[in-house]
């Protein structure tokens, strides 16, 4: 932890959720001190730029919901600092976002209680991917995810 006046600075803080069935680790929360109470601020990392998608948002958005449960305080907002820009982008917890990130962990719950996955996008970022082996996007008849997780546990 890293403290500079009314700023904290935690890395690679564990989080978790019961709510969304969500954990992991958050790249970075600040704590910022309003009067005797200190106000989380997740910022999460990307190496590359901006997306137009909400992929990031709502990654960010789980890691504001885990806090609000851990903590009991709310975070309204957060931020997602692009390393091609090496640019902030403030991010508001907004009501939509919230539902959007609540109905896409469902989702994910049951694509794996079905043990399936997700169809791959089969895209122009396939060819620089580290786990385009394990894909394999242009061969996805049949895939699922219990075959997929036991080749990896066999690999290892």
């Amino acid at each position: 932890m890293e403290v500079r006046g009314d700023l904290k600075i935690v890395a690679g803080l564990l989080l978790r959720s019961a709510v969304l069935g969500v954990s992991g680790r958050a790249d970075v929360v600040e704590f910022h001190r309003e009067g005797e109470v200190w106000r989380p601020f997740p910022v999460e990392y990307k190496r590359g730029r901006s997306k137009a998608s909400d992929e990031d948002r709502v990654q960010l958005c789980a890691q504001a919901i885990c806090l609000e449960e851990m903590l009991q305080r709310d975070v309204r907002e957060g931020a997602l600092f692009y390393g091609r820009s090496r640019r902030r982008e403030q991010v508001f917890f907004t009501r939509e976002l919230r539902e959007n990130t609540a109905r896409l962990a469902c989702a994910v719950h049951d694509m794996l209680s079905q043990k399936r996955l997700p169809a791959p996008a089969n895209d122009a970022r396939c060819p620089g991917c580290s786990l385009l082996e394990q894909c394999r996007p242009g061969d996805a008849a049949g895939r699922s995810a219990f075959r997929y997780l036991e080749s990896l546990r066999a690999e290892t």
